[in-house]
């Protein structure tokens, strides 16, 4: 009597476990063959690091660079005079008193009060600028280093050269999907699977009762000890195939996906519980209060992921696409960032981390100085980031725009320069670190990017 044939590990996966292996296996690249076993395992960096993680925190829409960090009085002053060759834009001038503040004396808007308290240890640029001005593009481009294209994101680049700290959490994790504006944001492209974010929900069971923080993490229909069962068995299946000389390296990395997710079902809800939080930490991120609470979790969940291990956090708002209504909706914006992001530099600095953790403030592009309606238009020409941490100066500005805030005039710096610098910061070089695919060598920065220089400490 012959025997039934013992059951691939592909179709094990695809038959048994709720399709989560199988579809980490459809995302795989047949190029992932450097690191099998763990594909996400520590890595050198090429040389000696100032940042070991990020923290990007992402405003999508475009933050009004001139209501917010970059001062411009001429622009008040000229309000209501005719803009451009043929005059058909008037000026608008902010609304918001700006001062200056800390022994650095940055200008920074009354928007941002707690902010501003810290401003001693930002490092900011003022004369940003982007190829493009519609989010569609602009968001993608800023992520990926181009617009029209599914290539890796710089979370997933980062992770490709330098590996996770943490092997019972994702080493990138992201908090505010974008996935209106393309679904590659957060993805790794033709890079292995293993380097795309893992999606997590800051609310939790908060906004979903009974949902968890990260979807489809748990099989409903099987209970740990069984999925520790599978689990053995497919060693067992692999070891067998491995005398065989049959192992499908593509499937290896599968295994490990599913190994990830297992040991996660334990790491992350324990980590997101904000009952073992003190009444003063809740509160010094604005948690509880409903103007802060979503951002305000976002930046305790960050700091976490990053005290943990985690090596590239991206957390964020949407909303800042200010055309109309300005005077009322970009105070609402800021009000729900403000307080949260002064917690998390407080946090991180109280407890020994800003020193080697990159913290980004960055938005697609700024506002344009003139009006449209009651509101601002794109302005890819200038905008306003702000880094923090991580090896660059603190109360330090690189850059100018002009008189109006249109256009970068001084030390401008592109987004491929941005990320240049960004992995630069991280101890690797944007030149070599490349990956082939359809034959050719494909690196973040494509045939661009140079390092600022000038903002490093």
């Amino acid at each position: 009597m012959n025997s039934p044939p013992i059951l691939s590990r592909r179709d094990m996966l695809r038959s048994t476990l709720n399709g989560f292996g199988y579809a980490a296996f459809a995302g795989l690249s047949t190029q992932a063959i450097a690191a099998l076993n763990n594909p996400t395992a520590p890595r050198p960096a090429l040389f000696p690091a100032k940042a070991k993680r990020v923290i990007m925190m992402f405003m999508q829409g475009g933050v009004s660079h001139v209501d917010t960090f970059d001062y411009k009085p001429k622009l008040t002053a000229d309000a209501g005079k005719p803009f451009g060759t043929k005059g058909t834009s008037k000026l608008m001038g902010s609304m918001w008193q700006f001062a200056q503040y800390g022994q650095s004396g940055h200008w920074v808007s009354e928007l941002y009060p707690y902010v501003a308290r810290h401003v001693d240890k930002l490092c900011v640029l003022s004369a940003m600028h982007t190829d493009q001005q519609a989010h569609e593009t602009a968001v993608p481009f800023f992520h990926t280093g181009i617009a029209s294209q599914a290539r890796p994101s710089v979370g997933a680049w980062t992770l490709y050269g330098l590996g996770s700290e943490t092997q019972d959490l994702p080493g990138y994790i992201a908090m505010n999907s974008l996935r209106q504006f393309g679904g590659n944001n957060h993805g790794s492209a033709f890079l292995p699977a293993a380097y795309q974010a893992t999606m997590v929900s800051a609310g939790g069971s908060k906004d979903k009762p009974g949902s968890l923080p990260v979807p489809d993490l748990v099989p409903t229909h099987l209970t740990p000890a069984q999925q520790r069962a599978q689990l053995e068995f497919l060693r067992r299946t692999n070891q067998r195939r491995l005398a065989l000389d049959e192992v499908n390296p593509d499937l290896e990395g599968v295994i490990h996906s599913y190994e990830m997710a297992f040991r996660m079902q334990a790491a992350v809800p324990s980590l997101l519980d904000l009952s073992r939080e003190s009444a003063d930490t809740l509160k010094l991120y604005g948690i509880g209060n409903t103007a802060t609470d979503n951002f305000g979790r976002q930046c305790l969940f960050a700091r976490k992921f990053a005290e943990a291990g985690v090596r590239y956090i991206e957390i964020g708002t949407g909303g800042w696409d200010h055309h109309f209504d300005i005077k009322n909706l970009l105070p609402t914006s800021c009000a729900a960032t403000d307080k949260p992001i002064a917690g998390l530099l407080t946090d991180l600095q109280q407890r020994g981390l800003l020193d080697d953790t990159l913290v980004i403030f960055a938005c697609e592009f700024g506002r344009t100085p003139f009006g449209q309606s009651d509101g601002r238009d794109h302005n890819n020409r200038a905008f306003t980031i702000w880094m923090a941490g991580g090896g660059v100066k603190p109360g330090h500005r690189h850059g100018l725009s002009d008189d109006y805030g249109a256009e970068g005039v001084e030390g401008k710096v592109h987004i491929h320069d941005l990320h240049a610098t960004m992995l630069h910061l991280l101890g690797l070089d944007h030149e070599k670190l490349t990956f082939r695919y359809s034959g050719r060598d494909f690196r973040l920065t494509d045939v661009k990017g140079s390092v600022v220089k000038e903002i490093i400490a």
